[in-house]
């Protein structure tokens, strides 16, 4: 852990990236396949690899804890530290530097090591819960140094900042056994395993990997464009016509089915199966055995009702009254595998053209799809969406292959909106008059880089049963009492929408959001998932040319 610790401190100051990438692979090089699976896990900022299903559920709390009891040291000391770094890694190695106390059996703390204690943390359930994962943290912290502290800190959770993204610790893999940065990637992108994929690159097998049924895979993903004009930016005289899909308001599922077992999955790769029982049998008609992509909605009389309804059944193991009060409906737009054959590598028209010929029935249905040679015809098909009570439309290149993970031109998505961010809570305030007691006023803000740029803050659109529960979560999770205000720790994702992107001196960011409201809670997205900065100044600079997320000629209401 002490070697792992270094090289991540190391990596931290050096903006060079050939630099970082000479670090890492030297690192990896040296390790056994058992650390070389573990380190890189860690590497990427997780107790455990994407998909696994396992989580530590550890809160600052017990964290804050744990480092005050075995340092001696008053809370003073730990909201010093805090202002000081901003940074809850930092803060142990300031508080673990006056350590009080040790073991007579301090032991060297091994990678294998704090796997092991990870997993009991993981596997800890019920009412004694947090109390062992307490005793497991102040174990990790006696054996550990300051400098292993900080860093085992950062892993649990989630938050490196070294300025290591996952691409660069694929081209570390790369080098460090010789093997083409493509190769690592595409594995990657395939199994979702970033220590398995290092482990098969040292024994040349990378060839070997492939799609796996219950392995779930990180989802393709859309820009943003604001009029019908930029989808066909770029696209050559000639070119046959975009496939148009209605954009559906709900959970991205992606679901794995292998003739018994039946699985569906979220973006953040957790099982929900559970959740939607309605969908079971249809799931299991569809083929003998297959992978799909598609949304499931919530869904009554032909339309779309509203996603905060659909929330309530997210990650309940048993839905009970809610699977009659909010009934669901999935949608299919995509099929990676069927009958054990890979079809990622397809073009898209022959991906649809096969899922066609499945078995669908009332509760799975194919996603509606049509086509447009036009912006002319994209926008009257934007409209149809809209009427139909869906949220827009997301365009495709009919010859786009499925890539997991990513994000671009291939596929785009054109919204009713301005637009609307995905952003992440990192500051909430006692409201006023009746919401005086509850958290009801949030700051929020994007990526930029390593860091959160605030942009804005909202008080509307949340129910009142939302706010207390946020309000609950908000006071478990804060890491700075001001009053009024609480920092918080940034994991609260949510959507916003507004009218326009201004300048503003107010924010860090340099811009705010006029007329902020927040359209809902993103509970299947992780913070690391949210809009950039980047995403807000490509708003401002367009808006001018496009207020509402269409153009002139496509008129609202028309």
């Amino acid at each position: 852990m002490r070697r792992l610790a270094e090289v991540l401190e190391a990596v931290s100051q050096t903006s060079s990236k050939l630099q970082k990438i000479d670090l890492l692979a030297s690192y990896l090089r040296s390790l056994s396949d058992e650390e070389l699976r573990i380190a890189c896990t860690y590497l990427t900022g997780a107790p455990f690899p994407a998909g696994e299903g396992r989580a530590l559920n550890v809160g600052w709390s017990a964290i804050v804890e744990a480092l005050l009891d075995l340092s001696g040291r008053p809370p003073e000391a730990m909201d010093q530290s805090y202002l000081r770094h901003g940074d809850l890694g930092s803060v142990a190695y300031d508080l673990l530097a006056h350590k009080t106390k040790t073991s007579l059996f301090t032991a060297p703390l091994t990678l294998p090591a704090v796997h092991a204690v990870f997993e009991r943390m993981s596997a800890a359930t019920g009412s004694g819960s947090r109390q062992m994962k307490l005793e497991a943290l102040r174990s990790l912290f006696t054996d550990a140094d300051p400098i292993e502290a900080k860093y085992l800190v950062r892993i649990i959770t989630s938050d490196l900042r070294v300025g290591l993204k996952e691409g660069l610790l694929e081209e570390a893999i790369a080098k460090a056994f010789d093997r083409p940065v493509a190769e690592v990637r595409r594995a990657n992108m395939l199994i979702s395993d970033i220590g398995a994929v290092a482990v098969m690159a040292r024994h040349g097998r990378l060839a070997e990997a492939t799609l796996q049924l219950f392995r779930p895979f990180r989802f393709m993903l859309a820009d943003t464009i604001f009029t019908p004009e930029e989808a066909f930016e770029d696209r050559a005289d000639g070119a046959p016509p975009l496939l148009v899909e209605d954009k559906y308001d709900g959970i991205r599922a992606q679901v794995h089915h292998d003739g018994r077992r039946l699985a569906i999955f979220t973006r953040t790769l957790d099982e929900i199966t559970s959740s939607f029982p309605e969908l079971y049998q249809d799931l299991r008609a569809l083929a003998p055995s297959y992978i799909i992509d598609g949304e499931i909605v919530a869904w009554r009389d032909g339309r779309a009702i509203s996603f905060t309804q659909l929330q309530q059944r997210l990650r309940r193991k048993d839905p009970g009254a809610l699977v009659d009060s909010v009934p669901v409906v999935m949608f299919v737009f995509d099929l990676l595998l069927l009958d054990s054959a890979p079809w990622l590598d397809r073009p898209l028209r022959e991906r649809r053209d096969t899922l066609a010929r499945l078995t669908f029935g009332r509760a799975v249905q194919e996603g509606y799809a049509t086509s447009a040679a036009v912006p002319e015809e994209l926008a009257v098909r934007f409209r149809d969406a809209r009427d139909r009570g869906n949220e827009g439309l997301v365009i495709k290149r009919p010859e786009s292959l499925y890539q997991p993970g990513k994000r671009g031109r291939q596929w785009v998505k054109l919204k009713e909106e301005l637009a609307t961010l995905d952003v992440v809570v990192v500051a909430a305030e006692h409201g006023h008059g009746k919401r005086a007691a509850v958290l009801s006023d949030v700051t929020f803000a994007v990526r930029d880089g390593e860091r959160l740029a605030v942009i804005g803050k909202a008080y509307s659109g949340l129910t009142d049963a939302e706010i207390l529960a946020l309000t609950e979560w908000f006071r478990a999770h804060t890491i700075q009492d001001r009053g009024r205000v609480k920092v918080v720790e940034p994991k609260i994702v949510l959507e916003v929408a507004f009218d326009a992107v201004t300048r503003s001196d107010r924010h860090d960011s340099g811009y705010a959001l006029r007329f902020p409201r927040i359209k809902r809670i993103r509970d299947d997205k992780t913070p690391e998932e949210i809009n950039t900065l980047e995403d807000v100044v490509r708003i401002y600079e367009r808006q001018g040319e496009s207020r509402g997320g269409v153009s002139p000629r496509m008129g609202r209401g028309s």
